[in-house]
């Protein structure tokens, strides 16, 4: 009997190395596909030299390589993605390859194969926009959003429905609230530890400072990603988050409690149309996790409590 496995794109990123640590843990053989452009061997490190994870240095734009990654997989974990909501971080053509073009090409292999029962795709809360209803339905609509980033998971969303529908596969698609925790690389917390390492006196914050979202922490984002492959429908969309929010200057002020700077200087910036950080930032985002919830997964950590392990784990690593 073949044993099959589980395809993880993006599996050596932040969340994605948590995730093969989880399937390894609970006894699935794994095949990561990862082009190491945001992701880094070091996530996977103790796993080296074990026969149950295969790492290949793949690109999801070259098409004709992923027939031959999915051999073999019966589930399929699609979390590689440009990860950049700022637009100065990332171009119009950045998302539109590594977020839709990417995707497309991954789900025109699982059409060729039929191998696959399902794939689960890290979706994001910013394709909601700025939502009127907080928090945050998954059935709320219409969808505006209004970054790059988040019409190119829009985009992604809509791809995966439409294949799962037409070629017998599930889809589960998971709008998750800002994950963090140890091995981000990116964000508000890393930005902050960064600006303070270089200018312990002072700590620049973008916008006005009243930007309030949800944080998850990364523990809870893996069981609420297990926990939604249970349901079984052809189609499950979820949001993933924490039941609370907490906003920039408060963040700012738990990195520099853990570092031991609480008499560095808060200076903001202003931000932009009225008070972002960034073209396309929005200023509140909070998610409502009833249907995940339905099938048995509650997030252990707050926001606060989130941001402050993220906090610690930055600093020490």
């Amino acid at each position: 009997m073949i044993k099959l496995k589980a395809l993880v794109t993006g599996g050596a990123g932040f969340i994605g190395s948590h995730l093969v640590d989880h399937l390894i843990k609970n006894g699935r053989e794994v095949r990561v596909i990862d082009n190491l452009s945001s992701g880094s061997m070091e996530n996977l490190a103790q796993w080296n030299d074990d026969p149950r994870l295969e790492l290949h240095e793949v690109d999801l734009l070259n098409g004709a390589t992923l027939d031959g990654a999915l051999r073999g997989c019966d589930e399929v974990y699609h979390l590689a993605a440009n990860p950049e909501v700022n637009a100065k971080n990332a171009s119009p053509e950045d998302h539109f390859r590594q977020n839709i073009e990417a995707t497309y090409n991954l789900l025109e292999a699982m059409r060729r194969s039929g191998e696959q029962k399902f794939i689960a795709f890290t979706s994001s809360s910013t394709v909601y926009g700025e939502a009127e209803a907080i928090p945050t339905r998954e059935d709320y609509g219409p969808l505006v959003p209004i970054s790059l980033y988040g019409a190119s998971k829009l985009a992604c969303e809509a791809l995966l429905t439409a294949y799962a529908s037409m070629y017998g596969f599930r889809a589960i698609i998971y709008r998750l609230a800002n994950v963090v925790g140890p091995r981000s690389n990116h964000g508000v917390i890393y930005d902050f530890v960064q600006k303070l390492r270089d200018s312990p006196d002072e700590l620049e914050v973008l916008g006005d400072g009243s930007q309030s979202k949800s944080y998850l922490y990364i523990d809870d984002c893996i069981t609420g990603i297990m926990n939604g492959i249970e349901r079984g429908n052809r189609v499950d969309i979820y949001n993933i988050g924490s039941w609370d929010r907490t906003n920039v200057l408060e963040i700012a002020e738990t990195v520099k409690d853990e570092m031991g700077l609480n008499e560095a200087r808060i200076r903001l910036t202003g931000g932009i149309d009225g008070g972002r950080g960034w073209k396309g930032d929005v200023k509140i985002m909070q998610l409502d996790m009833n249907e995940l919830r339905s099938v048995g997964w509650t997030p252990k950590y707050g926001s606060a409590e989130a941001v402050r392990l993220t906090a610690r784990s930055v600093i020490g690593g």
